[in-house]
């Protein structure tokens, strides 16, 4: 299991942009609401799964849905069934219709990092060259937020941030004790104006994690951590939270680890999308 974990935990870092919608909405080629979401039907505040039998499969695990800035292409990866080694989907909306675009083996590192960059970005600034770090996201002023996990000890870590200051990053600082409880607390997603932090995490006596969020106080520092309730987080793992460019949908992972007969275990999970006025809902009334 904790392999496993390693795998989900580490294998994506996300990395989040400012709002598209605002940029975009001129472009005669912006995918119109009513098919930016692949033609899906919204959510509610009851979160779904995203276009069953299309991009979520019961054949197959699919990560979380990744939107470029534009809305003109997602991807996602897909493993198990069929699929033997992780296979990198990408959707293109072009021509008022959505299709597969196909991407060279040789060309997916390159690729995927248009959607997640690297931790290489990060580590090419030398305050970071020495730190561990797991994964990470950046706000629209580039304020890094990353997180480390010691998978050795059971998922021992925390996550701290650094803000860009005249052009230099300073010196990283670890968030307070709401954000850093519990293990594997991991994939952060700050919201481009830093209003609002989410992440996921296993707190004491947990077996599974759940999707958090805190809201940043008018004096700057970070409120305490909310669970996101149980619409969203369930006795299954949740995962990887993050808004799409327009701002409208809160997309997530939602899987689980199952048993065969003959003992043996494998994973299942897709990705789900809800209304983002669920952590609106969730905001602090003043």
């Amino acid at each position: 299991m904790k392999t496993m974990k390693l795998l989900l935990l580490a294998s994506m870092m996300t990395f989040n942009t400012v709002f598209a919608q605002e940029k975009f909405e001129n472009d005669p080629d912006f995918p119109a609401l009513e098919n930016r979401y692949f033609g899906q039907k919204p959510p509610g505040l009851t979160p779904k799964v995203f276009a069953p039998g299309i991009v979520s499969t019961k054949e197959s695990l699919e990560t979380v849905v990744t939107f470029l800035p534009d809305m003109k292409e997602f991807q996602f990866t897909r493993s198990g069934g069929k699929y033997k080694k992780p296979t990198l989907f990408v959707m293109q909306y072009k021509n008022h219709k959505w299709s597969r675009k196909y991407i060279l083996s040789t060309d997916e590192k390159k690729y995927k990092e248009r959607f997640n960059p690297a931790l290489s970005e990060m580590k090419s600034f030398e305050i970071f060259k020495d730190i561990p770090i797991t994964g990470f996201d950046a706000s629209a002023k580039g304020t890094y937020y990353f997180y480390f996990i010691d998978f050795k000890r059971g998922g021992a870590g925390h996550m701290s941030y650094s803000r860009l200051i005249n052009g230099k990053y300073e010196a990283p600082q670890k968030m307070n004790k709401y954000i850093n409880s519990g293990k594997y607390i991991a994939h952060p997603f700050v919201a481009p104006d830093e209003s609002y932090l989410m992440w996921d995490a296993e707190k004491d006596g947990a077996n599974t994690p759940d999707i958090y969020i805190s809201f940043r106080r008018q004096d700057g520092t970070w409120d305490v951590a909310i669970n996101m309730g149980d619409k969203i987080n369930t006795a299954a793992y949740e995962q990887r939270p993050r808004v799409t460019p327009d701002g409208k949908y809160l997309f997530f992972w939602r899987g689980d680890q199952k048993t065969r007969e003959d003992g043996s275990t494998y994973w299942v999970g897709n990705p789900h999308w809800v209304d983002a006025q669920i952590i609106d809902n969730l905001r602090p009334r003043q």
